[in-house]
C-alpha cells in the first residue's frame, strides 16, 4: 500500500536563500493568542496561559528566545526532549499495549516557535488539491474514504458498462433470430 510516486524533481516555487527573517512581536503575539487553554506542559511546566497572562514581558521573552533560535540556528537542549504518556483507547484490555495511543507533552514555547515558522512556510508554498495529511481539514483518513469512493464509483459504473452490453448483446441475437 505504502508507493512511491515518481517525482519529476520540477520546483515550482521560488527558492528563497539567506538568513531567516527576524522573528516579530506580532507574530508572536498572534501565535500565543491562537494556542488552545488548559493543554498539558512539556518537562519544563511552562503552559502557554502562564506566558499569556504575563503580558508583554512575556511576549517579549519568547520572543528574544526565538530570535536566539533564529540567529544562532540552533534549538535548545532541553527542548529536544518530550513526555510520553500512554492513554487508554477506552477499548480492549486494559493490560494490553495496543489498548493505548502514546502523546507527546512537548513545550509551549517550542510550539510558539514551530507554528510560526508552519505560518512562514505555508505563505510561501503552494499545497496541491490532492495533498492529504498535514492539512486542514484533508487528513489521511479522508484520503482514503475519497480513494474508496472512486472505487466504488468505478465499480458502479464497469457494472452498468457490462449490463449495457449485455443488454445490446441481447437485441443484437433477438435482432440476427428475426
Amino acid at each position: 500500500m505504502n508507493e512511491e510516486n515518481e517525482w519529476d524533481h520540477k520546483i515550482l516555487a521560488q527558492v528563497k536563500e539567506g538568513p531567516a527573517d527576524c522573528i516579530r512581536m506580532a507574530e508572536v503575539r498572534a501565535v500565543l493568542k491562537k494556542m488552545k487553554r488548559h493543554k498539558a506542559p512539556g518537562l519544563s511546566g511552562l503552559e502557554a496561559e502562564m506566558i499569556q497572562a504575563t503580558g508583554d514581558i512575556g511576549t517579549q521573552w519568547i520572543l528574544d528566545l526565538c530570535s536566539g533560535i533564529v540567529k544562532e540556528g540552533n534549538i535548545p537542549e532541553d527542548w529536544k526532549s518530550s513526555v510520553v504518556l500512554p492513554i487508554y483507547k477506552g477499548k480492549g484490555d486494559p493490560m494490553e499495549c495496543g489498548s493505548y495511543r502514546e502523546i507527546k507533552l512537548l513545550e509551549h514555547a517550542t510550539k510558539v516557535i514551530e507554528r510560526i515558522f508552519e505560518h512562514r512556510i505555508r505563505q510561501q508554498i503552494e499545497i496541491d488539491d490532492m495533498q492529504f495529511g498535514f492539512t486542514k481539514g484533508k487528513g489521511i483518513t479522508d484520503a482514503i474514504l475519497w480513494q474508496d469512493r472512486c472505487r466504488r464509483i468505478l465499480e458502479l459504473k464497469v457494472r452498468n458498462s457490462i449490463l449495457v452490453l449485455w443488454i445490446w448483446r441481447k437485441l443484437l441475437i433477438g435482432c440476427q433470430e428475426k
